[in-house]
């Protein structure tokens, strides 16, 4: 039994080893071979955020993997009454084969792997978004054709994109320089990781530091999901970091842009540089489904 709650979680040969099995799941799938792995099994799906690609890929991946996927809404379930994680962990466990939850805390996603008997998948948390970047990772090397000596590229808030690029680019050697407003950085824990890579990681307060000399660059939303009441804030703390022509201008010539979606044209990237990225930002979407479709083979066989 395997778990994916946090990208650090997972060595460098266990991440590069799920992105050649997302390669493979994918070619399968557009050469119309099925991959019946799952085929009588249960995926629990906890959402108390809510979501598009989240849902619709892990509930569609389940669904060509042979299993059944099982949507579970917190207004649904007795989590959302005060239930504790834990009981839910362990009643869910004598039903299902798997839970991926998409949530707040992280400390909920840990609370039912410690308590469960089944994997538990991270589907989202305010702390981390190990799904994504996978997708990301692999995006990057299908356009790139490597991902070892690359310099990756975040613009924004110190959010659970950039913690979780940050684990992801380093554990598959790329660097990575994040620019973000003084009060906006990355959690501690994640800084300190960083630092583990010498001169691969850096925290800028310029954008354009940041993005030199940049094969990929990557941005988020300015407020994320639950800090709506903050945007006014952070419309004026973020300003100037934006992703657009100048900033594109310093990076290298076929620098790639990686959005997690949904993109807010004209605060975080400006609609032009969108648009002329757009194959790469929907591939980018895709790929959850082809990323996560082996999460859950490794999570549910190994």
């Amino acid at each position: 039994m395997k778990h994916l709650l946090k990208l650090e979680d997972w060595s460098s040969e266990e991440i590069l080893n799920t992105l050649d099995l997302a390669d493979k799941l994918k070619y399968e799938q557009k050469n119309g071979i099925e991959h019946k792995v799952l085929k009588g099994k249960t995926l629990g799906m906890i959402f108390e955020k809510s979501s598009t690609r989240t849902r619709v890929s892990f509930e569609v991946g389940m669904t060509q993997l042979g299993g059944y996927p099982l949507f579970l809404s917190s207004n649904d379930l007795q989590i959302g009454r005060g239930e504790p994680v834990q009981d839910t962990a362990r009643v869910l466990s004598r039903f299902i084969d798997g839970i991926m939850i998409r949530t707040f805390e992280q400390s909920e996603v840990e609370a039912l792997a410690e308590y469960g008997s089944i994997p538990i998948i991270n589907g989202l948390t305010d702390y981390c978004h190990p799904c994504q970047i996978l997708a990301d990772l692999m995006t990057i090397r299908e356009f790139k054709g490597k991902l070892e000596g690359l310099k990756m590229s975040f613009i924004g808030d110190g959010n659970n994109m950039m913690n979780s690029l940050i684990v992801g680019a380093l554990r598959t050697g790329m660097s990575i320089s994040v620019a973000c407003p003084e009060g906006y950085d990355p959690p501690q824990r994640i800084i300190d990781f960083g630092k583990q890579f010498g001169d691969k990681f850096e925290i800028c307060r310029n954008p354009l530091d940041a993005a030199k000399n940049a094969d990929v660059i990557c941005t988020d939303v300015w407020a994320s999901m639950g800090q709506e009441q903050e945007q006014k804030i952070r419309e004026k703390a973020f300003k100037g970091y934006q992703v657009n022509d100048e900033l594109m201008a310093v990076a290298n010539e076929g620098c790639m842009v990686q959005h997690c979606l949904p993109a807010h044209r004209g605060e975080e990237i400006t609609a032009e540089v969108f648009e002329a990225h757009a194959d790469e930002i929907f591939e980018e979407a895709e790929n959850r489904l082809h990323a996560q479709k082996a999460v859950l083979v490794k999570c549910f066989t190994e």
